[in-house]
């Protein structure tokens, strides 16, 4: 359940981290170690060589496996939410479909087989912007899930605050929920793990409203957990979800919280921060640290690794949806390794651990991490097909709800679209809601998965536009988000429709109405699209002057290609798509009054 917030950050501090949000994007990974010499004192694992003797067990390898934002997506995301990009040797590029519970229980199953010390970590957005599946139940399923999978730990993410801490303790904790009640004869048990919120704070007690941190034992090993979310959570959750609350600083509390662990006898700390960076590539198995360390990597995770206390050994990271594994000198100069494994359940992170009985403390020089692709070849975990079963069935009766009506097939192929119009149109009409100052929208034409056809497809009526079929055209659960920039940078963006990344393959972006341009295919590169023909409401762009524009928030991070949308500024989030699409096609249709199929004449195509 997306949030409906300002996202403009006015802080100096929180500019110069530059708060971006994105829903998809598939990320930067390698194998990492911070040092190939290994054990310090030449020492190996097991052993400590001290004096010409010999201490078994000094060292043990503990197995940190981690991820981020899953956002319920318990089924194998579709589309381009459900793949990550892979570099080969020759340089060029392939696919790889990733992501579903059900593998992603097995792999992490299978990776733990033989791990005496394994301990499962998460990096926040569990919940919140999820699909119908876990979405419509407040959740649940998702939590149902991550008990399965033995998740040890979380910390909060903005997401957890899209319907409030009352909600979120209600996810810890258990029970059913307080206007809709129980969907099943089986009260809501709540988490297994505890959610971390360090740097939450109720404003009446000043203290942290869940856990700030947690502490795994295994015999005499103990590695401490905090959790924080990034400060920036108000300026993307709605007022009602932050309402009481205070967000403090990452670094200032995750330092304060490791001095007390220290203090309590934890040496060996590891960070769990919902906030995150921004790789130089999209290939998850991308060196992070060519040619130095960290070089491949920006954002605000590099101002935080940098600040926070060398006493912390590792940092899990999320927010962004990228995928890395980077080290990142800490305030002390010495390399720290900092991760993220994507979005959507994706990637894992498998993080090597060598704690030093002697001292204990992590010893950073031999701590290895990689990113693992969630395959889709290994065989399903049959408790997570029996729980998505279950949800299914119970969610069936919402999906055959009318939500629309429309006069004729609406479909979405060519370089303009019936169905993209009518998208970008209720994207539009959503952000005028959200600001009325918004200008315009664009989509991009691979998040439109499906047409809507005029025939009936279960009994529903012909014309009859159900939930579940708008849900089949945007499955994605990307936001709405209003973002400004300058008309140099619009026509800029229509020219990455047709450069740098979609050069060889044009993506067009889907215009709402009073956008129009011409794009001539005769030409090549840049050129091909006509910058004098770019208008609004019939008035040439002008490239000093501040547009509003709507997007989803894939787009909005910079996804296919097109970078510049990811530098826009005043952020506003919206609804999710679906929920858009839902609202202008009940306002805009009737059983009497059926939609027509726009006519997708705003761009002018040459060929």
């Amino acid at each position: 359940m997306p949030a409906t917030s300002p996202a403009s950050v006015h802080q100096e501090r929180r500019r110069r981290r530059t708060n971006r949000f994105a829903a998809v994007a598939a990320g930067v990974v390698t194998v990492g170690a911070l040092a190939a010499a290994g054990l310090p004192g030449s020492a190996t694992a097991g052993e400590d060589h001290r004096k010409g003797g010999h201490w078994p067990g000094r060292y043990q390898d503990v197995q940190l496996l981690s991820f981020n934002d899953l956002h319920g997506n318990l089924e194998p995301p579709a589309g381009s939410s459900g793949r990550v990009t892979e570099q080969q040797a020759d340089g060029t590029t392939k696919t790889i479909d990733a992501g579903g519970v059900e593998y992603l229980a097995t792999h992490l199953r299978e990776a733990r087989k033989g791990e005496k010390y394994s301990v499962t970590a998460a990096g926040g957005d569990m919940v919140g912007a999820s699909p119908l599946i876990s979405g419509l139940f407040h959740d649940e399923p998702t939590i149902e899930a991550l008990n399965k999978l033995d998740l040890d730990v979380t910390s909060v993410g903005n997401h957890e605050f899209d319907e409030g801490a009352k909600e979120l303790g209600r996810l810890q904790k258990g029970g059913c929920h307080p206007k809709e009640g129980c969907y099943t004869d089986k009260k809501f048990k709540g988490a297994d793990f505890p959610y971390l919120a360090a740097n939450v704070l109720d404003e009446k007690t000043k203290k942290p409203i869940l856990k700030p941190y947690w502490v795994w034992k295994k015999k005499d090993v103990k590695v401490g957990f905090i959790g924080v979310t990034l400060e920036g959570t108000p300026d993307i959750v709605s007022a009602e979800g932050v309402k009481g609350l205070s967000f403090k600083d990452e670094v200032e509390t995750i330092n304060k919280y490791a001095k007390e662990l220290r203090k309590k006898g934890v040496k060996s700390i590891v960070a769990l921060i919902h906030e995150g960076g921004f790789p130089a590539s999209t290939s998850y198995n991308y060196d992070c640290d060519s040619p130095g360390a960290g070089d491949g990597i920006s954002g605000p995770i590099v101002d935080i690794a940098k600040n926070v206390t060398p006493q912390v050994d590792a940092l899990v990271t999320g927010h962004t949806h990228n995928a890395y594994v980077c080290s990142i000198d800490d305030p002390a100069g010495k390399p720290r390794m900092v991760t993220s494994a994507a979005s959507f359940g994706r990637l894992y992170t498998d993080t090597t651990l060598t704690y030093d009985r002697k001292t204990g403390d992590i010893a950073r020089t031999a701590v290895k991490s990689a990113n693992r692709v969630v395959t889709r070849d290994v065989p399903k975990a049959p408790d997570m097909t029996r729980l998505i079963s279950k949800w299914n069935t119970l969610a069936a009766p919402i999906g055959n709800k009318p939500i629309g009506y429309i006069s004729g097939d609406i479909g979405n192929t060519g370089s303009e679209s019936p169905l993209g119009d009518l998208i970008a149109d209720a994207q539009l009409a959503h952000g005028k809601k959200l600001d009325a100052e918004t200008d315009l929208a664009l989509m991009n034409p691979g998040g439109i998965r499906a047409p809507l056809t005029y025939a009936a497809k279960a009994g529903e009526g012909d014309g009859v536009v159900t939930y579940a079929e708008g849900f089949t055209v945007q499955p994605f659960a990307n936001t709405v988000n209003l973002q400004n920039f300058t008309g140099a940078q619009l026509i800029q963006v229509l020219k990455e429709q047709v450069t740098g990344a979609n050069a060889a393959a044009p993506k067009v972006l889907q215009v709402s109405s009073g956008l129009t341009y011409t794009l001539d295919l005769t030409k090549s590169g840049a050129d091909r699209v006509v910058t004098d023909s770019v208008k609004l409401d019939g008035k040439a762009i002008d490239p000093a002057a501040t547009y509003r524009v709507a997007t989803n928030s894939f787009l909005a991070g910079g996804g296919d290609g097109f970078p510049t949308l990811g530098q826009g500024t005043n952020d506003l989030v919206g609804l999710d798509d679906l929920a858009a699409l839902e609202q202008y096609l009940t306002a805009n249709s009737s059983a009497s009054n059926p939609l027509a199929p726009p006519k997708a004449d705003r761009i002018t195509i040459v060929k």
